[in-house]
């Protein structure tokens, strides 16, 4: 059930007032609505008024606020004057002292501009709670606050389905998915990223969760390379989670990666990784993505998850493309 909408009118005038309203409309909800799912780190506001383009997120006793300007607004200068607005109704409304309200802007980016670029230093790190298990998270530091809860409903899935399974986790980010993995009483998982700092996140997240152990393995790699040489060995998985960003770039690894071009050949090679019958969860969030057909040759079934993987504290239902694939 998503959150009511505003019948009751706007509590302050005009249209900041209107997103005061239905800011406090969704936090009354998702509050009541996450103590039931057992999560600290979930979002109120959806960018629901597309006069007000922002993402408020809860973790724990802070506030994370995502803004996502028009060109219009940025090259006019209102957007600065609507930010002040959103800030103080934040901070009214959810009660949150302004020292822990962390703001990002999510400006419009050419294609091919690099993710997870740090944009602070040393600030905003917590741990935050999502069915019985936890996250470290950091809100100060980067653009993406290193757990994506829009793959929360994704991750119970892997754990559901990981007793007694040899998983792994490519493009990893900060291990989430390992985490729900190794929870859910895997055989042992891997875990492949470009980033010694992600992978270094990961290992503090299995730690938090008391799973940091040898049976699983984080390995600093191009996910891209590592998986098209890992495809002419032995070694197969019975569950694997591969969620590429749009694109990716980097001095560490040959070329460059685009998930639209690069999807077929990458799910070929996924689909001899695979044990028989095994299952590939492969997701990503570029707002145009097609599927091609010729990669969806050679699978036992292929079942798009979209919009179903989406939780429902999140209001927009483009933010990501989920399949699942079963191997023969």
């Amino acid at each position: 059930m998503a959150a009511p909408e505003d019948t009751q009118g706007n509590s302050g005038g005009g249209e900041a007032g209107m997103f005061a309203n239905r800011l406090r409309k969704g936090a009354k909800h998702f509050r009541k609505w996450a103590r039931a799912q057992g999560l600290t780190a979930f979002r109120v506001y959806d960018r629901d008024i597309p006069e007000y383009p922002f993402a408020v997120d809860l973790y724990g006793d802070c506030v994370h606020v995502t803004e996502y300007p028009r060109r219009r607004a940025l090259k006019s200068g209102t957007a600065e004057t609507q930010r002040t607005e959103v800030l103080d109704a934040v901070a009214q409304v959810l009660e949150v002292p302004t020292e822990r309200i962390f703001v990002k802007t999510h400006t419009p980016q050419p294609w091919g501009r690099a993710q997870y670029g740090r944009v602070g230093e040393g600030s905003g790190r917590l741990v935050v709670e999502e069915r019985g298990l936890k996250f470290w998270v950091n809100l100060g530091d980067y653009l993406d606050t290193g757990l994506f809860m829009d793959h929360r409903d994704t991750r119970q899935r892997v754990r559901e389905e990981a007793q007694g399974k040899r998983f792994l986790n490519l493009f990893a980010y900060t291990g989430a998915f390992t985490v729900y993995a190794a929870a859910g009483g895997a055989k042992s998982t891997v875990t492949v990223d470009l980033s010694n700092t992600y992978l270094d996140w990961a290992e503090d997240n299995l730690d938090l969760n008391g799973l940091a152990d040898s049976r699983h393995e984080l390995i600093r790699a191009d996910a891209k390379a590592w998986v098209e040489a890992q495809a002419q060995g032995p070694e197969r998985y019975d569950l694997i989670v591969c969620d590429p960003p749009s694109f990716s770039t980097s001095k560490k690894m040959t070329g460059s990666f685009n998930v639209q071009r690069d999807h077929v050949r990458l799910l070929d090679a996924l689909r001899t990784l695979l044990a028989p019958g095994g299952v590939l969860y492969f997701s990503n969030n570029f707002l145009g993505f097609q599927l091609d057909a010729k990669a969806t040759r050679g699978w036992k079934s292929v079942e798009e998850l979209t919009p179903a993987s989406i939780p429902e504290d999140f209001q927009r239902k483009d933010i990501h493309r989920c399949w699942r694939m079963v191997a023969p």
